[in-house]
């Protein structure tokens, strides 16, 4: 069962290839860095999606981002609540293991342990049975539609070299003393980890004996993180590298006028937002004290009223974003042409800080990544010259993603005020969104994971509740749409567009590009 909408694959797909003969070596570079190899420490997608080419799970996403089989032949629903899962016969690891039904369970337990941030692949009430080596029963409180819907991400790990290498707790992305399988990697998909240095460089090799057949003829990857927009471009350009991402807006043009080298870009279903902390009495970062501000939804609506989405749009992204109204992209809901930003309105802005008694304004710090998203330090840079016309006047902590992640996702507490943060809901469905973004959540993170404001509508969460056991996409929708509604109304959030996606490719190299930002490397081929 899908409900979304499905996306034109045209969009979609760079191009298409027949397997080439020769072996080739890619080179690519992306403006964040790979720190951990455990396919459970940090939910963002360029670190799923790396992890992606060396583990594998249930199931896959094709270029079009259709599930499919993948260590799973194939599902289904025996029984209301219990879905059985026939798994894929002769599958070695890495390492020359079998992959069985104990590694199922076995991941089952350990994805949804202390310290994974990838607890939500799995309710923690669902029972994961063993029927047999081949065989796996998964039984649920209540029906779900959409029980598998994350799981090409939920990457299956082997149960014997875990628990060999002492590494069965999970290394989170704020502990600073990684284990094994923090540092070493075991999978079973078409690439193996040749070499791995945190942040540094990572090497692959192509796994000869992987279960499918690659579509592309790429033997070696070399990644190198590469920060800076200008080296990385020039990079690109000069012939050292045949693949970097993102392409920053204003360089896509030079890209594409430079000999042997071309820009793919294409929607990505990622939301870019703001969000506050609505849950502590007194904000961590600013000269407020006693109260905090964001709990009063007027100053919510006033910063999103002092925020000109068209500027950002045209100035800072070059044309390659479109605003957004809601939390989830309009490609994967489809009542979302009902939903309309709050308007551009300094003025009434202004009125709403005064009347919320802030005529003065305050003092707000404010985490930003400055190496994940497109353009994101100078979308924060932009958004905090637009609250100083309101009185507000921001702190701003622009930071690489690797600190800004253990910060803002720190184990004693969600470290922050008021942050910018992407969002791509894995399952591809609103009610990811609904749990994962604004649902209630305690101090431990129970609840909602990446609710780093706090937001908390025991409606919505009722609402969501009923979302994930109904069948029927009709009354679904309407469901969604009645929660949205309230997100909306009470500001939970201030989404504020999708960001367009941008590679770049040497002329001699061809792939596919999936709108959800995902790189593959057995697509690519090397002429």
């Amino acid at each position: 069962m899908r409900y979304f909408k499905p996306l034109a694959t045209a969009a979609l797909v760079a191009s298409l290839m027949g397997t080439a003969a020769s072996a080739e070596t890619l080179r690519y570079a992306f403006q964040g860095t790979l720190n951990q190899l455990d396919p459970y420490t940090l939910n963002e997608t360029f670190t799923l999606g790396s992890h992606g080419n060396v583990y594998e799970g249930l199931t896959r996403r094709t270029a079009d981002l259709t599930i499919e089989p993948a260590l799973a032949e194939r599902w289904e629903v025996v029984e209301p609540n219990r879905w059985r899962f026939h798994l894929r016969q002769g599958v070695k690891f890495h390492n020359g293991n079998d992959f069985t039904a104990d590694d199922v369970v076995f991941s089952a337990d350990r994805v949804r342990s202390e310290g994974s941030d990838l607890t939500t692949r799995i309710n923690a009430d669902v029972k994961v049975v063993k029927v047999d080596d081949h065989t796996v029963d998964f039984i649920l409180p209540a029906p779900n539609p959409i029980l598998h819907y994350e799981w090409d991400t939920w990457y299956i790990m082997d149960k014997e070299w875990t628990e060999a290498n002492d590494a069965v707790a999970v290394t989170s992305a704020s502990d600073t003393t990684p284990n094994y399988a923090a540092l070493n990697a075991n999978g079973t998909g078409p690439y193996k980890v040749a070499s791995h240095e945190a942040g540094v460089r990572t090497v692959y090799e192509r796994n000869e004996n992987w279960w499918d057949t690659p579509d592309g003829n790429i033997d070696t990857v070399e990644f190198t993180p590469i920060g800076s927009d200008a080296t990385r471009i020039a990079a690109l350009l000069s012939g050292e590298l045949d693949m970097v991402y993102p392409v920053p807006v204003q360089d896509i043009k030079r890209v594409n006028d430079n000999e042997g080298t071309r820009a793919l870009t294409g929607p990505e279903l990622r939301t870019i937002f703001l969000g506050m902390d609505q849950k502590r009495d007194e904000l961590l970062y600013s000269d407020v004290k006693g109260k905090n501000p964001f709990q009063d939804v007027r100053v919510r609506k006033a910063f999103y009223q002092a925020i000109d989405m068209d500027a950002i749009s045209d100035k800072v992204m070059r044309g390659l974003s479109s605003p957004a109204a809601l939390l989830i992209s309009p490609f994967l809901y489809s009542r979302s042409d009902e939903f309309e930003r709050y308007p551009y309105d300094p003025e009434a802005a202004k009125a709403l800080m005064a009347e919320a008694g802030y005529a003065d304004g305050f003092s707000v710090g404010m985490d930003c990544p400055n190496d994940r998203y497109v353009n994101d330090e100078a979308i924060c840079q932009t958004i905090a010259a637009f609250l100083a016309r309101i009185g507000v006047k921001v702190d701003l902590n622009a930071q690489p993603k690797a600190q800004y992640f253990a910060k803002v996702l720190a184990s004693n507490g969600y470290d922050t005020s008021f942050y910018l943060l992407g969002w791509t809901p894995s399952s591809f469905d609103s009610w990811n969104v609904l749990h994962n973004i604004t649902g209630c959540r305690d101090d431990k993170g129970a609840g909602g994971p990446f609710n780093l404001g706090g937001y908390c509508s025991p409606k919505v969460d009722e609402i969501a509740a009923k979302v994930l056991e109904e069948n029927d996409p009709a009354k679904r929708d309407e469901l969604i749409a009645e929660a949205f509604t309230i997100l909306h109304d009470e500001v939970s959030h201030i989404p504020l567009h999708q960001q367009g996606l941008a590679w770049g490719v040497s002329s001699d190299i061809e792939l596919k590009q999936r709108a959800d930002n995902q790189f593959h490397f057995r697509w690519v081929t090397k002429k």
